[in-house]
C-alpha cells in the first residue's frame, strides 16, 4: 500500500470549504481507497500527533467537513456498493457512495434507501451517517439512524471497531445508552471514528406515489393545511414540505414556470405513497377546506414527474448557495437554521423567529423545509463579517425562544463547528459530561474532527 498525503497548495485549497461557507485550509489531504488505507493513515497520524477530519462530498452546512486543523481524510474514493441482498433487504456500502447511486442500484430490486436528502447526487452515505441526515420523506420513514443496521469504523488509535444492532426485542442489561453502539456513531460527525463500511436497511418501493404542489394565499393557511394533514385519518403523507413566497419564487424559476400561482404567498409540496391508489380526492378536499388556491394545484404523477419535483425541492437550497457565493471572498456566507419544534407550534415559532430577525435589523430569511416535522430552514445571506455577527445574534435569540418551546437547535444537519456555540442552550451539564466521556474513551487525545460538536 502506498498512501500519500497531498500537500500542494492548490490541492489543499480544493478541500478548504464546504457548503457552510467556512474556509479552513487543511495541512494535508489523504484520499484512501480502502479500509486498510484508512487504518494506515490513522497510524501515521498517531505517530505524528496529527488531527484527522473525515469528509465525504463536503455538503455539510455546519462546517463539519472542513478541517479546523491537521489533515483532511476524503472518503470519496471509497465508493463501492459491496453487495445488495434483496431478500434480506440490506445493502453493504463504503462511506463514499453517493446516496443517488445507491438508490439507482437498489431500484432494479424494487427497493430503496429511505433517508432522502435532496442533495442525494452530492451527499455520501458516510456523510449521512455522520450527521444523521434526513430529507423530505423523514415524515414517514425517519432519519438515517433507524436505517443503519451495522457499521465498521477505525478509531483514533487505528484499532477496528464493529457494531451491530441487537436482534432482540427486549434488553435490560445495564444503562440503556450502552445497549446499541451503532447509535454512538450515527450523528457523531466523525468525532469518534472513521466509518469504512455500513450495512443499511432497505424498504420496498411503493407501487404508487403521488406528489402535489399546493399553493396558498398566505403562510397561515399553508401551515394550517400541514397541521390538518398530520391530524387527518383520510390522508397519509410521506412528506409535507413548505415554501414561503420567496422560496416558491425560486421554485418557479427553476421549473421555468412563471405562470404557476404567481400571486401565491406560500406553497406546500406533499407526497402520498402506498399499496393502494393515493387518495387524490381527499387531498383536494383538504386543500379546499384550508383555502388553497385550488385551481393552481399541480400533480406530480409518475417517475419522471417525481424526479422533477425532487429537482424543484432542491432548487431552494441550491439557489441560496449560489446567492452567497459572491460574498465568500469578503467573509460573508449563507447562514441557515436547522431548528425544530413540535409541528403544531411551527406557525408560532416562525412568527417569533421573524420578529427577532427584524428587531436585530436582519433582512428577511428565505424559508422552506420540513414543516410537516415542525422543521423549517431559514436562509440568510451575510455579505460580510459584520452581517455574519448580526445574523448570529438574531439566531442565538431565536434558538433560545425555540428551546423555550421545547424545540431543538439542530434537527437534521448536526452541530459541526457552526452550531457548537449553541449546544449548551439545549444540552445540560450531565449530558455534556456523558458526551465528553464517550469522546475520551474513543479519542482520548482529541485528534478526530476537532471543533465538531464539542
Amino acid at each position: 500500500m502506498s498512501l500519500s498525503l497531498l500537500r500542494d497548495p492548490s490541492a489543499l485549497e480544493a478541500y478548504a470549504r464546504d457548503v457552510s461557507g467556512l474556509r479552513t485550509v487543511p495541512e494535508a489531504v489523504a484520499r484512501p481507497e480502502s479500509a486498510a488505507d484508512v487504518q494506515e493513515l490513522l497510524r501515521m497520524a498517531a505517530m505524528d500527533g496529527a488531527c484527522v477530519t473525515a469528509a465525504g462530498a463536503q455538503t455539510s452546512t455546519t462546517g463539519a467537513s472542513v478541517a479546523e486543523r491537521g489533515w483532511l481524510l476524503s472518503t470519496r474514493a471509497m465508493a463501492r456498493i459491496i453487495d445488495i441482498d434483496p431478500v434480506a433487504r440490506i445493502a453493504r456500502v463504503e462511506p463514499g457512495v453517493l446516496i443517488g447511486d445507491l438508490q439507482r442500484a437498489c431500484a432494479p430490486h424494487g427497493l430503496f434507501f429511505a433517508p432522502d436528502p435532496t442533495s442525494e447526487e452530492e451527499c455520501t452515505v458516510g456523510g449521512a451517517i455522520a450527521c444523521n441526515a434526513s430529507g423530505p420523506r423523514t415524515l414517514r420513514y425517519g432519519p438515517t439512524r433507524a436505517h443503519v443496521r451495522a457499521l465498521t469504523a477505525f478509531l483514533a488509535d487505528a484499532s477496528e471497531f464493529t457494531a451491530r444492532r441487537p436482534g432482540v426485542e427486549k434488553n435490560t442489561v445495564g444503562y440503556q445508552l450502552a445497549h446499541d453502539p451503532v447509535d454512538w456513531f450515527v450523528g457523531s460527525e466523525g468525532t469518534l471514528g472513521i466509518v469504512t463500511m455500513a450495512e443499511l436497511s432497505l424498504l420496498p418501493l411503493p407501487p404508487r406515489v403521488l406528489g402535489l404542489g399546493v399553493p396558498f394565499p398566505d403562510e397561515p393557511r399553508a401551515l394550517a393545511f400541514i397541521v390538518a394533514a398530520r391530524q387527518s385519518d383520510a390522508v397519509h403523507p410521506r412528506c409535507l414540505e413548505y415554501f414561503d413566497a420567496d422560496a416558491f419564487g425560486i421554485v418557479r424559476t427553476a421549473m421555468d414556470d412563471a405562470a404557476w400561482a404567481p400571486r401565491a404567498g406560500a406553497m406546500v409540496y406533499l407526497e402520498d405513497a402506498g399499496d393502494d391508489e393515493p387518495p387524490l380526492d381527499a387531498w383536494l378536499a383538504l386543500a379546499e377546506r384550508c383555502d388553497a388556491n385550488a385551481g393552481e394545484v399541480r400533480a406530480f404523477d409518475g417517475e419522471h414527474a417525481l424526479r422533477e419535483a425532487r429537482r424543484m425541492r432542491h432548487a431552494a437550497p441550491a439557489a441560496m448557495h449560489e446567492r452567497a457565493a459572491p460574498f465568500l471572498p469578503q467573509g460573508g456566507r449563507r447562514m441557515s437554521t436547522d431548528w425544530a419544534v413540535r409541528y403544531p407550534l411551527a406557525a408560532q415559532a416562525l412568527a417569533e423567529a421573524r420578529r427577532i430577525s427584524t428587531a436585530h435589523g436582519v433582512a428577511p430569511a428565505v424559508t422552506y423545509g420540513h414543516l410537516g416535522n415542525g422543521h423549517p430552514h431559514q436562509n440568510f445571506i451575510a455579505r460580510n463579517p459584520d452581517e455574519v455577527k448580526k445574523i448570529e445574534g438574531a439566531l442565538a435569540e431565536t434558538l433560545r425562544a425555540i428551546i423555550a418551546m421545547g424545540g431543538t437547535v439542530a434537527a437534521e444537519h448536526g452541530i459541526g463547528k457552526v452550531k457548537s456555540k449553541w449546544l449548551g442552550l439545549q444540552v445540560g451539564v450531565h449530558q455534556l459530561a456523558v458526551m465528553r466521556a464517550l469522546k475520551r474513551e474513543f479519542d482520548p487525545e482529541g485528534r478526530l474532527a476537532p471543533g465538531n460538536i464539542l
